[in-house]
């Protein structure tokens, strides 16, 4: 596997390899937490058993991310697997969604659905490109104006009064796989 933007211009454009390990396990994280005592942020667990292993093996946090889909082209958006990893771990380490924050309702969708922050990663680094360091100031003026109207919109004072039920699921194609979905059979 390689990723393009790992391209080495020194070495005429050669992509690095992605060193993938079969031997990380959870026992590396006990190691971990044995060497530190900075908070463990575990990115990428997108099942909910990892989540559950996660929180035993003390992991302070989790970075739910998809690596934006480069790895599988398959994988579902992180907004997807969201309440399924926030039942997981059940308010016992903090989650943030990493990964299709574009927008304030973005932020507060993530937010009702449990995520405790969001990672803007992407639109971060669009607004420096563009506008350097006002260029950022800008991008977060606006994402707060755009998260203060999407509140009141969903007759919220803050993000404390967000609840799940304010997100409506995707209509899902008629598909076998989406129908295999917990509660999500297509009619």
């Amino acid at each position: 596997m390689r990723c393009e933007h790992m391209v080495d211009p020194r070495e005429g454009g050669r992509v690095r390899p992605i060193a993938m390990s079969p031997e990380i396990s959870w026992q590396h994280i006990d190691w971990l937490r044995g060497a530190t005592s900075l908070p463990i942020l575990l990115k990428g667990a997108l099942h909910p058993e990892d989540a559950r292993l996660a929180v035993r093996h003390g992991v302070d946090g989790l970075l739910l991310s998809n690596h934006g889909g480069r790895q599988l082209d398959t994988v579902p958006a992180t907004i997807e697997l969201l309440p399924e990893i926030h039942a997981a771990v059940a308010g016992r380490i903090p989650i943030v969604l990493d990964g299709g924050v574009r927008r304030g309702t973005d932020v507060v969708k993530a937010l009702a659905l449990g995520a405790s922050a969001v990672g803007i990663g992407r639109p971060v680094m669009w607004a420096l490109a563009e506008g350097g360091e006002k260029g950022v100031r800008r991008l977060l003026e606006l994402l707060r104006e755009e998260v203060d109207r999407a509140l009141a919109l969903c007759g919220a004072c803050g993000v404390r009064d967000l609840t799940p039920d304010l997100v409506r699921a995707p209509a899902w194609p008629d598909t076998a796989a989406y129908a295999a979905r917990p509660g999500g059979a297509v009619s």
